[in-house]
C-alpha cells in the first residue's frame, strides 16, 4: 500500500498552539496505532492511496459540501462524517480531518490518550524490561476485546454526542428563564385601550369610544425566544441525523459487520483465504468494491463468525442512548415552548372576551340611550300643538318613565346575554 503525501512530525502539545486559519483545507492528522499524531499536507489522491478509498467517500468528507452524519464501512477503512468530526478510520491508523479546528482539538488528544495499545509494553520487554506474563496478558485480552477501529470509533461517538449534549445543556439554560419570564405577570402589562369606531346611523357619523384591557408583552423577550426556538430546531434537526445514523447500523447486522476492519484483515492475510485472490482484493479498491457482500464477508469467517456483531451492537447501543437522551430533552424543550405559546394564546383570547363583553354591555347601553334621546327630541321639537298648553307637570312623568324603560330594557338586554352565554357570570 503507497505511502504518498508529504509528512510532517509535530509535537501533539503544538497542536493548539497553531491557528486554524493559518492551515490548509487539505490538512489532516494521522493518529498511528502508538498514540503519535503527524500532520499530513496530502491532495485527496494521497489520502485515497492510503487508506483505499473512492472519491465519494473522500467527498463525504468535504467540509465546503453539505453531507448529514454518515458512518460507512468500506474494506478496509471507516469513513466517519459527523458534525465537525471527519475521519477515516483503518485497523492501525486514524486519519482526521482540519486538526486546527477548535471543536476537532479535543478529539485529537483524547485519541493520542486512548489509542496507545498493548505492543508498547511488548516493546518494552523487548528492550530488556521485565514485565509479568500476567500484565501482558491483561494487555494483550483487552487489546483483543477492543479492536483499535472500534477504540478509536468510540473516541468519535464519544465526542459528538458529548458535543450536542452541550449544545443542548446551553440551550435549556438560555431558553428555560426567557419562557418563564415571558409568562411571568411582572413582564406582561395590562394598558386601557380606547377604541374608536365610526358607525354611520342615516348617513350621520357617529364617534363611538370602547375602552379595554390589552396584554403587553416585551418585544425583547419575543426575540429573545424566537431566536432561541430556531436555534433549538437547528439543533433537533443535528441531533436527530446523528440519532438515525446510529439507529441505521444497529437495524444492520450486515452494516455493522464491515465495521470489524481488523476481523476482515485477519480473513484475507490467512493463508487458508487462498494465495493470490486476497492480495489482489486489497490492492485493487475499484475492482473490489464490485465484489458482492457475501464474497467480502466470506473473507472474514476463517478467524470468526462474521455475523457476531454483539461487541459493535454494545458500543453503539451505549451512545444511541446518550443521543436518544439529548433528542428527548430537546423535544421536552419544544414541548415546553408550544405549552408557552398555548398559555400566552389562552390569555390573549381571554381578554380578547373581555373586551367583547365590554363593548356588548356599551352596545346595550348605548341602544337604551338613544330611545331616551329620541323621546327627548320628540318633545322637544319646536312645533306648535295644543296638548303642550296646560300639560307642564308631565314633563317630570315622561322623564321618570322614559328613564325606567330604558333602565328595564338594559336589565332585559343583560339577562338576555347572560341566558344565553353571550357574557359571563
Amino acid at each position: 500500500m503507497a505511502r504518498d503525501g508529504y509528512v510532517v512530525p509535530v509535537d501533539p502539545q503544538a497542536v493548539t498552539s497553531v491557528k486554524k486559519k493559518t492551515q490548509p483545507a487539505r490538512s489532516w492528522i494521522l493518529v498511528d496505532a502508538t498514540g503519535q499524531g503527524t500532520i499530513l499536507d496530502a491532495d485527496k489522491h494521497a489520502i485515497m492511496n492510503r487508506v483505499q478509498i473512492h472519491a465519494r467517500d473522500l467527498r463525504i468528507l468535504d467540509p465546503l459540501l453539505s453531507y448529514p452524519s454518515t458512518i460507512l464501512g468500506r474494506e478496509g477503512a471507516i469513513v466517519l462524517n459527523l458534525e465537525h468530526i471527519k475521519a477515516i478510520i483503518t485497523s492501525e491508523e486514524v486519519l482526521l480531518r482540519d486538526p486546527m479546528d477548535e471543536n476537532v482539538i479535543p478529539v485529537v488528544e483524547e485519541l493520542q490518550r486512548r489509542l496507545p495499545p498493548a505492543n508498547v509494553f511488548r516493546q518494552g520487554h523487548g528492550n530488556g524490561k521485565d514485565y509479568t506474563g500476567g500484565q501482558l496478558d491483561v494487555e494483550a485480552g483487552e487489546e483483543d476485546e477492543s479492536p483499535f477501529e472500534f477504540r478509536a470509533l468510540e473516541v468519535a461517538l464519544e465526542a459528538i454526542c458529548s458535543f450536542l449534549a452541550a449544545r443542548t445543556t446551553e440551550l435549556e439554560t438560555a431558553a428555560y428563564p426567557a419562557l418563564d419570564e415571558l409568562t411571568s405577570k411582572e413582564s406582561n402589562s395590562f394598558v386601557l385601550t380606547r377604541f374608536w369606531r365610526i358607525l354611520i346611523y342615516g348617513g350621520i357619523e357617529i364617534v363611538d369610544i370602547c375602552f379595554g384591557l390589552v396584554m403587553v408583552i416585551s418585544s425583547r423577550n419575543l426575540d429573545r425566544v424566537r431566536k432561541l426556538k430556531s436555534a433549538m430546531t437547528r439543533l433537533t434537526a443535528r441531533v436527530q441525523k446523528v440519532r438515525d445514523e446510529l439507529e441505521q447500523l444497529l437495524d444492520d447486522d450486515d452494516d455493522m459487520a464491515d465495521l470489524y476492519l481488523s476481523r476482515k484483515l485477519a480473513g484475507v492475510s490467512s493463508p487458508a483465504s487462498g494465495s493470490g485472490g486476497a492480495n489482489w482484493f486489497l490492492a485493487s479498491p475499484t475492482i473490489g468494491s464490485k465484489i458482492s457482500r457475501a464474497s467480502r464477508v466470506s473473507l472474514a469467517t476463517v478467524h470468526g463468525d462474521e455475523n457476531d456483531v454483539e461487541e459493535l451492537e454494545m458500543l453503539l447501543e451505549a451512545y444511541f442512548m446518550q443521543i436518544d437522551s439529548t433528542l428527548n430533552k430537546l423535544t421536552t424543550l419544544r414541548e415546553y415552548i408550544d405549552d408557552t405559546e398555548d398559555y400566552i394564546n389562552i390569555q390573549l383570547d381571554n381578554h380578547r372576551n373581555q373586551l367583547i363583553q365590554l363593548e356588548l354591555y356599551l352596545s346595550s347601553g348605548t341602544v337604551c340611550l338613544t330611545i331616551y334621546s329620541l323621546v327627548a327630541g320628540v318633545f322637544g321639537m319646536n312645533i306648535p300643538y295644543t296638548w303642550n298648553d296646560n300639560h307642564g307637570y308631565m314633563f317630570k312623568w315622561v322623564v321618570i318613565v322614559t328613564g325606567a324603560f330604558c333602565a328595564s330594557l338594559f336589565v332585559v338586554l343583560m339577562t338576555y346575554a347572560r341566558y344565553k352565554g353571550l357574557v359571563g357570570s
